[in-house]
């Protein structure tokens, strides 16, 4: 029975976004309740997924397969292990933050509602995908409802360009990715992972292949200088949309990086560890110096997230099991603190319909609710110790000391520049001088705002205070890749 726990995952929201598309879009608070009912139930059918799992095992879990291109050796294959089982729960545990996130700011809420329960199955599937070339196909699928939800329920004039733009960047990275697949099949006739990895690809043939990926794979995280769409797509997307691009499809690139490129070619990935290491400490230093200097709240946390997504690259590398799994915390961490961080934004300007920090001011006097739980999501962005990113970041580091200590240290001052632009939003937003002739009306946090956040700060707080829960599941998958790879060496 549990072989078709994956297969339902991903087919539960389809089907309910293909019901959904019966009803009269006149009738809204049935589309709404539809919507949230099927995501919820899809989110407590994840948890059964993390209750059956064997932390013990190094194998896929859940295994479903079905022919999709028999002739061709393509096989629709389905399965989890410890790197993919929580991204899996945090697909499902966000959009119903997301539908909450628009339950009275989003006109069109049929298809508001549709396009995000099609982006669930989408990334269900590309986390599930157990065969490169359907990998390849849902990984560039989850960009189609994406463009809609930016292009159409978008905030500003620029949301079309800015659709475009996370489109064609996102898309053209990929390129050479579907040519090392070919490649890749050419070769060894199967695309199917498990069979992939016990292949051995010639030097040559690796360097190409993991530069091929690299292309695709960089430009989701992203790294500089391939970033610049990303804090354009945050600023037009919807509060709902940046919830969802900062919390799961920036993980797409380092997931894709952990599952296929550093286990598939395993000496192109120590060959390019210093460019690696190299790019992501330019893009953590130059991108949390750019935050500073933003004036828009958006922009803020879309160029702080381009920073933390850049420190996940260096665990990552490291090559070490600190370093890796620290970096696999610090996505999930990152996952549930930056979505928390744009609903604090999308309160704002659902209520004053500007994001400018220079009109804001003061708030703590008139949003005392809001003003604490922002606190709380700003020390998690800053990693104080108790909340989930601190573990994350610590092993992370760790693993970075013992490849590289200097690469480190220059990591490290991410974490100081974070703490600098973190304070200093906050800082702007809730306190300082009042602004009554900017602002007129001033409301606190409504019930359903307040417990959308709720589920967010216990697991930020879960995490942070008790990681073992987390680390167990992860340990067995990691430490087996690791081994793996000591073996190709």
């Amino acid at each position: 029975m549990l072989s078709y726990l994956l297969p339902t995952l991903i087919l539960l929201p389809l089907g309910g976004s293909l019901l959904l598309s019966f009803v009269p879009s006149s009738s809204e608070k049935l589309i709404k309740v539809g919507g949230l009912l099927t995501s919820s139930l899809t989110f407590l059918l994840s948890l059964v997924a993390w209750v059956f799992f064997d932390p013990s095992s190094t194998k896929f879990q859940f295994v479903y397969e079905a022919p999709w291109l028999g002739t061709s050796n393509i096989y629709l294959i389905l399965g989890i292990d410890g790197i993919s089982l929580f991204f899996v729960i945090l697909s499902a545990f966000l959009i119903p933050i997301c539908l909450l996130a628009g339950w009275q700011s989003i006109e069109r809420q049929k298809e508001y509602v549709i396009a995000f329960l099609v982006l669930e199955a989408l990334m269900i599937s590309v986390f599930c995908l157990l065969d490169l070339f359907l990998f390849y196909v849902f990984f560039e699928s989850v960009l189609i409802p994406m463009f809609f939800i930016i292009g159409i329920f978008g905030s500003r004039e620029r949301k079309i360009r800015a659709a475009y733009q996370f489109f064609l960047y996102t898309l053209l990275g990929s390129v050479l990715m579907l040519l090392g697949i070919l490649m890749i099949y050419n070769q060894t006739g199967t695309t199917q992972v498990e069979l992939l990895y016990a292949q051995e690809f010639s030097e040559l043939s690796q360097i190409i292949l993991w530069l091929s990926f690299f292309a695709s794979f960089a430009v989701k995280v992203p790294m500089v200088p391939v970033h610049i769409w990303l804090p354009e797509a945050h600023v037009e997307a919807p509060t709902a949309g940046s919830v969802i691009l900062a919390g799961i499809l920036l993980k797409l690139g380092t997931y894709g990086f952990l599952r296929f490129s550093i286990p598939l070619f395993p000496e192109a990935s120590l060959y390019f560890t210093p460019l690696v290491f190299t790019m992501s400490v330019i893009a953590v230093i130059y991108t949390s110096l750019t935050t500073v200097r933003q004036v828009d709240l958006k922009k803020v946390i879309a160029y702080s997230s381009v920073a933390h997504m850049n420190f996940v690259t260096l665990g990552l590398f490291s090559l070490n099991p600190q370093g890796v799994e620290g970096s696999l915390l610090l996505m999930l961490s990152h996952g549930l603190v930056s979505p928390a961080l744009f609903l604090c934004i999308g309160a704002l300007y659902d209520r004053h319909k500007t994001r400018l920090v220079r009109y804001y001011g003061g708030s703590v006097r008139t949003m005392p609710i809001f003003s604490a739980i922002f606190l709380f999501f700003t020390m998690g962005n800053i990693s104080l110790p108790g909340t989930s990113s601190f573990v994350g970041e610590f092993l992370v580091l760790a693993g970075t000391f013992e490849a590289n200590p200097f690469i480190c240290f220059l990591g490290a001052t991410g974490m100081v520049l974070g703490a600098a632009y973190s304070l200093w939003l906050y800082n702007r937003i809730v306190f300082g001088a009042f602004k009554p002739h900017f602002i007129s009306t001033y409301a606190d946090l409504n019930r359903r705002e307040f417990f959308t956040f709720v589920p967010l700060i216990i697991a930020v707080l879960w995490m942070g205070v008790y990681p073992e829960v987390f680390l167990n599941e992860i340990h067995a998958s990691v430490s087996h890749l690791l081994q793996n790879l000591s073996t190709s060496f």
